[in-house]
């Protein structure tokens, strides 16, 4: 019985250090906040939002691996986390093998959106971090989602890159997933003191209008701490000024998708 119309949303930029899985653990923990039933699945072998979410890695049988690759169905992955709303599908560093596996396999784009299906309607939120790469693990991440929200960091070669990414979305959009769309750019790492930083938005906002969200992650230590506490930064410091950034970007995407 399908209980919810679900969303899912993949959090995307081949470049790492863009505050992607920073921002996967927080939207996902923000949205399960409000009551809303959401799923966190860790696509990307580093493992990050697993033990940024309070799972330790390796402390369970099945992960995302098992699912791509059809060892496992997915009830078997899926985790609880300190939060009522939100489970947890977590990676493990096998996920590496996984490129390697695929390439034999048939619809091998597809495998990750054809083992959602089995949970279609249980979740009202699906939140993918992706891999910091464009192989066929990302591919498959953007074939299975609806949507993509893409961070990206106020520096120098922010843009840099991100055409590469644009390309990929076309590509897929083309061929492997005609409704897929971008949900939002997120501008991370932001501080209003850098002319840089304003220079950054400023191109974003030139070249994609209002799909940039209104909220930006500005430069938070108390952000960067949380992760190695296994811990979303509301769990562990609900007042700082990333817990804010992050509350009003997900109040942007409830409200975008009511």
């Amino acid at each position: 019985m399908k209980l919810f119309k679900t969303k899912t949303i993949a959090i995307s930029n081949q470049k790492g250090g863009v505050g992607k899985t920073t921002t996967a653990v927080n939207v996902a923990a923000y949205l399960a906040v409000t009551e809303t039933p959401t799923l966190l699945i860790d696509m990307d072998p580093q493992a990050n939002a697993t033990s940024g979410i309070g799972v330790e890695v390796g402390s369970y049988k099945k992960s995302i691996y098992d699912l791509i690759i059809g060892n496992a169905k997915v009830k078997d992955c899926i985790q609880k986390t300190e939060l009522e709303f939100l489970d947890v599908i977590p990676s493990s560093a096998q996920l590496v093998g996984a490129e390697v596996e695929l390439v034999s396999m048939f619809s091998r784009e597809k495998m990750l959106k054809e083992v959602l299906e089995e949970i279609d309607g249980k979740y009202k939120f699906i939140i993918i971090d992706s891999p910091p790469s464009l192989g066929l693990l990302t591919v498959n991440v953007l074939t299975a989602a609806d949507s993509i929200i893409i961070p990206i960091q106020c520096e120098y070669y922010a843009l840099e890159g991100l055409s590469q990414l644009l390309n990929s979305i076309r590509l897929v959009q083309k061929h492997l997933n005609t409704d897929l769309n971008i949900e939002g750019i997120l501008v991370t790492m932001y501080d209003n003191r850098l002319n840089l930083s304003r220079q950054v938005v400023n191109e974003l906002k030139e070249y994609f209008n209002d799909k940039v969200y209104k909220s930006f992650i500005k430069r938070n230590v108390r952000l960067g701490e949380a992760p190695s506490h296994g811990k979303p930064i509301l769990l562990y410091d609900a007042s700082s000024t990333g817990a804010q950034n992050y509350m009003n970007l997900v109040s942007e995407i409830l409200a975008a998708n009511e």
